[in-house]
């Protein structure tokens, strides 16, 4: 039995029965179209068997198009009447019992995923994607590659080089995991409600090889945050607090590590910033 995807009309009916209003506060924009869900399946790259986690499937449309290609989904919902209805409303579109599993649970907490998946595919809730997509290759390091639906501005800094305006933390924290890429737009009338903002596919394949280990890393995000707090001050201003005092001591620990003291955060690759971290 092939599976079947969600319609607009059955996504309305499906949030009138359980008494489901999107909200703001969760960030819940449902997507209503299924070329829409589909495309993101594609640009994800998922092929029958692959092992897929979902965070936010709401009320199922793109869970629906995961499990249609042919991949198993652990879906990360923080919404019980969500979490609780979708194993039903996928039986009802042909899913069989052991394609999903629903994980009911905040997907800023969670620490482990059944299954082991590979492949991070998910319309992120506006308000946490960053949070979101940081502690999920931070703690699960079997996640591979991914692509997620997020706000446009948003979807532009992760995927943003150095030296752009838009260049900022997020950029060089999502680039400590990987390479990042900008992978097609999406229209605001796919969602329902309508959002007042615009959306984007943003893809992600991470490194071979991990930049450093768990002190490493906090090290270098310890930098990275000082030196964009203040990101229109030279370096040696901006990090002086982190590496030593004063800004003699900041410019000692750059010139060490090959940066120019006079430089600005946003002129600065991710690795620049572990040379940093790594020379103190």
């Amino acid at each position: 039995m092939p599976v079947t995807l969600l319609g607009a009309s059955e996504i309305r009916a499906l949030a009138a029965e359980l008494d489901v209003t999107p909200t703001k506060k969760l960030g819940q924009n449902f997507v209503v179209d299924a070329n829409s869900v589909r495309k993101i399946v594609h640009v994800a790259g998922v092929a029958p068997g692959d092992r897929v986690v979902e965070v936010g499937p709401g009320l199922g449309s793109l869970t629906l198009a995961i499990l249609e290609a042919g991949a198993s989904v652990t879906a990360v919902e923080i919404d019980h009447r969500l979490a609780e209805r979708l194993p039903a409303t996928a039986a009802a579109h042909g899913v069989t019992p052991d394609a999903l599993t629903v994980v009911d649970a905040d997907a800023l907490r969670i620490t482990e995923l059944p299954g082991d998946p590979t492949i991070l595919v998910a319309n992120l809730p506006y308000n946490v994607s960053v949070p979101v997509l940081l502690h999920f290759l931070e703690t699960f390091p079997l996640l591979e590659s991914g692509v997620v639906m997020v706000q446009a501005e948003v979807g532009e800094r992760l995927a943003a080089a150095p030296g752009s305006k838009i260049y900022g933390a997020p950029s060089v924290k999502a680039a400590w995991y990987g390479r990042w890429r900008l992978a097609g737009t999406v229209s605001r009338q796919v969602f329902w409600p309508v959002p007042n903002v615009d959306s984007v596919l943003v893809g992600f394949r991470r490194d071979a090889e991990s930049r450093g280990d768990e002190d490493e890393r906090r090290r270098t995000f310890r930098i990275v945050d000082a030196a964009f707090q203040q990101r229109r001050k030279m370096l040696r201003q901006a990090l002086a607090a982190v590496l030593g005092g004063t800004a003699a001591e900041a410019s000692a620990v750059l010139e060490r590590a090959g940066v120019a003291p006079t430089a600005r955060g946003e002129e600065l690759s991710i690795d620049d910033f572990v040379r940093i971290a790594r020379t103190l």
